[in-house]
């Protein structure tokens, strides 16, 4: 697996987590970074992870037998979920994808089966199903270009997850998938910004910190 040397983290010049127009610069650009290091990952390497992750999925999660299942198309050296999804549908599971219908709005879920057809959709050309058979997940699959130890998401920059997700209602179970030297300090959360309940690498898994409170009894 690459080295992680340089990602781990914000360096010491980063913005503060308020001044929202240099948080996005730094994003911009460590998101340039990281996709870039994603898409140089050697192929058995790449393999080995996405085992990894697969495996980590399928054995040391909440079971996803039987649920319905928001994931993504991988693009850009993401992931690539569709052997498990594939083996979820034949175990009762449903699934979708996401498909942008309106531009800075939440996308919706469309079913997805292997023999389905495509067609390509959205700002990045990604497939998706041709025709609109929506599905409300219980389960999100969500794809990490960057993410940190409170479980907070570093995206490919449209915002569409975020808005997608605060407006789901019951909210869903959202798993955060991607590699391990992607984690970072901190993505500098700002209040739009939606924690993952999970994250899996090829590390294996972690839930998000319980949120302290303060005990203000006596």
């Amino acid at each position: 697996m690459a080295d992680r040397a340089g990602v781990c983290g914000p360096a010491n010049n980063n913005p503060g987590a308020n001044d929202w127009l240099s948080v996005r610069i730094w994003r911009r650009t460590k998101r340039q970074e990281l996709v870039a290091r994603r898409q140089a990952l050697r192929g058995r390497d790449r393999q080995r992870a996405n085992d990894k992750i697969l495996a980590s999925l399928d054995d040391e999660g909440p079971p996803l037998a039987g649920e319905r299942i928001g994931f993504y198309w991988p693009i850009k050296g993401e992931v690539d979920l569709r052997p498990l999804i594939r083996e979820l549908l034949q175990s009762g599971a449903e699934a979708a994808l996401p498909v942008v219908v309106a531009r800075n709005s939440p996308v919706e879920f469309w079913r997805w089966t292997p023999q389905q057809k495509l067609c390509s959709r959205g700002l990045w050309n990604i497939p998706a199903p041709a025709d609109r058979n929506l599905v409300v997940p219980t389960v999100i699959l969500a794809p990490l270009v960057g993410f940190d130890s409170q479980c907070y998401r570093l995206g490919n920059g449209g915002g569409y997850y975020d808005r997608t997700l605060a407006a789901m209602h019951p909210k869903p179970l959202i798993i955060g998938i991607g590699y391990e030297f992607t984690r970072l300090r901190s993505i500098l959360p700002q209040p739009h910004d939606i924690a993952m309940d999970r994250i899996v690498t090829e590390s294996g898994q972690f839930a998000r910190p319980a949120i302290q409170t303060t005990d203000r009894s006596g």
